[in-house]
């Protein structure tokens, strides 16, 4: 039996409970799989500045460190606006610390789900699938910054080895993948950094990668194509501005954001796992969440250990469950409304 040390931080605002959901799915995947989870939960956040006085304490870092991964959840909570210290330090300080330079984000539309996405229905089909991957240690917001009185001015600066490591990452990703392709999204038509990046991420490719096919998109372009043929796409290799930017319209035209996971990983292969929805304080509490992006931030760590029969049952059973049964942001008639909890219920007997 494999047995996984998870770091369990819930946070703020919606956290605990969809992080509870997923735990709850955990627990059915251990017993239907020779694999048993050590989960050990510490505060972050808001939660742990009115425990701590401090976002992210030591005793969380040291669980984390002695962990397999991180299953996070949110952090934010408007009671702490204008504060010195704020949630969401904690979580630039955990990507800081671990040396997260690796963002991935899958994005996708199910068929049963098209009619949330803005796209047009002759566009989805059956549904697509792709994966950003965004370089998030470094570029324009890692770089020097200068603010004066007539002029401002934000460095981007990316070393050799920086894009090695993220376009192993597209690559290795795309040899799993159905189509074995990476696009790499620029703007080396105008950007001295763009230029350098792409001549790496080609020569990673000649080297180390040739079986994989590889694209080259400029970053306007590629904002147009994933509206107009999002089917196009397997995994997108890109910088720290570009990822954050189509990060966001991938997210928007996959229907709704609570059904939308990441993973951010280090050169150890160490990973934090987490929906992008944010702690969403105005429904927090209220047992209207939809858990489905926690439960898929759990599969994607699932898949970081090499379980993918279980995150193949968790991707079924979310799949078999839609289509009977929905919460609030994703809910049409013919469809059962229900609680954050009874989602939680209804996937797991669904393993």
């Amino acid at each position: 039996m494999k047995i996984y040390k998870i770091a369990l931080l819930p946070g703020d605002g919606i956290g605990p409970e969809v992080c509870g959901v997923a735990v709850k799915i955990l627990q059915k995947i251990e017993k239907n799989f020779p694999i048993k989870f050590e989960i050990a939960e510490k505060k972050i956040g808001g939660a742990a500045i009115e425990k701590f006085d401090e976002p992210l304490p030591r005793e969380t870092l040291q669980c984390c460190e002695n962990s397999d991964a991180i299953l996070f959840g949110s952090v934010g909570d408007p009671k702490f606006d204008g504060a010195k210290i704020r949630p969401e330090t904690a979580i630039l300080d955990l990507r800081k610390y671990f040396n997260f330079f690796a963002n991935i984000r899958p994005a996708g539309v199910q068929k049963n789900l098209r009619d949330f996405s803005p796209l047009k229905n002759e566009i989805i089909g059956d549904g697509f699938y792709f994966k950003i991957v965004r370089e998030l240690c470094g570029g324009i917001y890692f770089g020097k910054k200068i603010s004066a009185k007539n002029f401002a001015a934000d460095e981007m600066k990316y070393e050799k080895f920086e894009i090695e490591r993220i376009a192993r990452v597209a690559f290795n990703l795309a040899k799993n993948s159905a189509q074995k392709k990476v696009t790499n999204v620029d703007k080396a038509n105008v950007l001295a950094t763009s230029k350098f990046w792409r001549k790496i991420v080609a020569e990673i490719h000649a080297k180390e990668f040739p079986e994989i096919a590889l694209e080259n998109l400029f970053i306007d372009n590629a904002t147009m194509q994933i509206l107009k043929n999002p089917k196009n796409f397997s995994i997108i290799l890109t910088a720290n501005l570009f990822g954050d930017i189509l990060s966001d319209e991938a997210a928007q035209i996959s229907g709704s954001i609570g059904m939308s996971a990441s993973a951010s990983l280090n050169e150890k292969n160490f990973g934090l796992f987490e929906p992008i929805g944010g702690s969403a304080p105005d429904i927090a509490g209220k047992n209207v969440a939809n858990p489905i992006a926690q439960i898929f931030s759990a599969k994607m760590m699932l898949e970081h250990f090499g379980e993918f029969s279980a995150a193949e049952k968790i991707a079924a059973a979310v799949d078999s469950t839609l289509k009977k049964f929905r919460t609030p942001d994703i809910f049409v008639p013919g469809t059962e409304k229900i609680s954050t909890q009874k989602m939680g219920d209804e996937i797991a007997a669904r393993i």
